[in-house]
């Protein structure tokens, strides 16, 4: 099992961002990589997933044995939070894919796992990163959230999890930064309290609104990116404005903004999955130069900032082609003069 450098190629290679992503799952060549040490390349034949700590029965299972337990197909965002060594140099990476692999909650209770606070997940990748020295990577998530949303994976799109998504085997938690989903699992690990670790306690925090200290980034923000039309499009007067939205939380409403100037847009529902939501609006637009934007607010009441945030409100700008025959008054619709 080894860790090699990545490939320039796969650092170089142009994946599209959220806003250019029309299909409701994105396709595996577009769904972004990341790898903090570079990609792992872990032997199918002698890997192992471990689960220990505070267990009654500490476990072992190969691939195999693995893939012939209960499994589930789980519709999720995937999101970067970013550099976190850049916490203020924003980006927007993002796809929505169909995770397939087995629940955590089976392998826990095979295991007779304590009620204890904390599961550790421990990856097969190891490094040097911001001058640390790790032998591993490692993450923790709340114990009781691992066990209600939480899913080995072992597939994605419906094909066997590849070496640059985290194969043989990634855990997943819907609903999460993907910093939490950590890539070449070797270990699932029982405690009672966080670990001290790079990428544990020291990265990967942010401050939260009403907590006196920084808290570990885990839950989504509340996005939503334009998707059609596209930046600098040249447009009819007609213009369908579509998007995605999503969240840790449903997305409860979207707002099309329209040279600074809000409109409600219909919102699909999330449904049981943590997936992305369809917005739509139809628009009729004088000519000229316009601003388009979307804006969501989740169920929780959490709203998309106009600016300064890494989930800031998305715009784009496109021209309407045509001799100028509407007006846009201070209602926000468009009248026919």
């Amino acid at each position: 099992m080894t860790a090699t450098p990545m490939d320039p190629a796969s650092t170089t290679k142009w994946i599209p961002g959220p806003e250019r992503l029309t299909e409701r799952v994105t396709a595996i060549d577009d769904v972004y990589l990341i790898g903090h040490f570079g990609i792992a390349h872990v032997d199918r034949e002698s890997w192992r997933l471990r689960i220990d700590g505070d267990v009654a029965t500490p476990r072992e299972l190969d691939l195999p044995t693995l893939r012939s337990l209960p499994t589930v197909d789980v519709p999720a965002v995937l999101e970067c939070f970013g550099n976190p060594l850049e916490p203020g140099v924003f980006v927007r990476r993002a796809a929505n894919v169909v995770w397939h692999g087995v629940p955590v909650a089976a392998l826990l209770e095979a295991a007779g796992a304590a009620s204890v606070s904390a599961l550790w997940a421990t990856g097969a990748d190891a490094g040097v990163f911001a001058d640390v020295a790790c032998t591993e990577y490692r993450k923790d998530v709340p114990l009781e959230v691992a066990r209600e949303r939480g899913i080995v994976a072992l597939g994605m799109n419906g094909a066997p999890l590849d070496d640059a998504h985290g194969g043989p085997a990634r855990f997943v938690v819907p609903g999460y930064f993907g910093t939490n989903n950590v890539k070449w699992l070797r270990a699932l690990t029982v405690a009672d309290r966080r670990p001290e670790h790079l990428f544990t306690t020291r990265l990967y925090q942010r401050t939260v609104p009403g907590e006196p200290v920084p808290q570990p980034v885990r839950d989504l923000d509340v996005t939503s990116v334009v998707t059609t039309p596209v930046e600098g499009a040249r447009v009819g007067r007609a213009v369908a404005v579509t998007g995605w939205a999503w969240g840790a939380w449903p997305v409860a409403s979207v707002e099309v903004g329209v040279d600074g100037r809000w409109r409600p847009a219909s919102l699909e529902a999330r449904g049981e999955h943590r997936t992305w939501q369809r917005f739509t609006l139809d628009l009729e637009l004088p000519a000229g130069e316009h601003v388009l934007a979307a804006r969501a607010t989740d169920a929780q009441g959490r709203v998309q900032p106009l600016d300064g945030a890494r989930n800031a409100v998305h715009e784009v700008r496109v021209v309407v082609e045509g001799a100028p025959d509407y007006c846009l008054p201070e209602d926000g619709l468009l009248h026919r003069r």
